[in-house]
C-alpha cells in the first residue's frame, strides 16, 4: 500500500504537456508522477530534469540509457524503478539478449567492453555507500568523454532520486510495468514487492 496515493487528475497544464514523454517512453504516465503532482511544482521540476537527463547528445543511446537506469535500480534494489527500466529499454528496442542479460552484464556478449565500463560504473555508482573503484574510473574514461561521463552520472543521479522516491513511498505499479517486470526480469525472480 503507497504511503501516498497519487492524484489521478493532473490539476497543472505545464505538467499535463510534459506528461507526453512518458507516455512515449512508458505507454502511460507513471504513478510516481501522479503522487509528485500533489506538489506540481515538484512534479514539473522533475520531469524537466527527467527530459534533460534522457536527451541524447553524444554516443548514449535512449535505450543504453534505461540499462543503466536498470542497473543503477537494480543495485539500489527499487521493484518499481526495475519495471519502469525494463519496459523502456524495451520499448527503445534494447534485444532479448541485452533485456534477459543486463543484470549479468559482465559475462555476456551482447555487451561491448565500452558498454560494460559504464554499467560497472553506474553499479558502484549506485551502492550506498557509494563504492566506485579506481579502475573503474580508468576504464570509463578509456572508452567514454567527458560528456558522455556528465550524462551517464545524470542517469545514475536521476535514479537516485527514483528509486529512494519510489521504494520508500511504496510507490503503486501499474499494470503494464508489472506484467514487462514478471515478463522481462524472469531471471532475477523478480516480485512487485510492497508496490502493489
Amino acid at each position: 500500500m503507497p504511503l501516498v496515493d497519487p492524484v489521478k487528475i493532473i490539476s497543472d497544464p505545464k505538467v499535463q504537456e510534459l506528461v507526453d514523454f512518458f507516455n512515449e517512453t512508458l505507454g502511460f504516465c507513471p504513478n510516481s508522477v501522479l503522487t509528485m503532482q500533489r506538489r506540481p511544482a515538484i512534479a514539473n521540476a522533475f520531469i524537466q530534469l527527467n527530459m534533460a537527463v534522457m536527451e541524447n547528445h553524444g554516443r548514449l543511446t535512449s535505450e543504453f540509457k534505461r540499462l543503466i537506469a536498470f542497473v543503477s535500480s537494480n543495485t539500489a534494489g527499487c521493484r518499481y524503478c526495475q519495471a519502469h527500466t525494463i519496459r523502456a529499454a524495451e520499448r527503445y528496442g534494447s534485444s532479448s539478449a541485452r533485456l534477459k542479460n543486463v543484470w549479468d552484464f559482465e559475462n555476456h556478449e551482447c555487451f561491448t567492453d565500452m558498454e560494460k565500463a559504464a554499467l560497472r560504473f553506474a553499479k558502484e555508482a549506485s551502492l550506498v555507500p557509494v563504492n566506485v573503484n579506481q579502475d573503474t574510473e580508468k576504464k570509463l574514461k578509456l572508452y567514454w568523454s567527458d560528456d558522455d561521463i556528465i550524462e551517464i552520472m545524470g542517469v545514475i543521479a536521476l535514479f537516485g532520486y527514483l528509486n529512494r522516491w519510489n521504494d520508500v513511498m511504496g510507490t503503486s505499479l501499474e499494470d503494464d510495468a508489472k506484467n514487462s517486470g514478471e515478463d522481462l526480469l524472469k531471471e532475477i525472480s523478480w516480485t512487485v514487492g510492497k508496490h502493489i
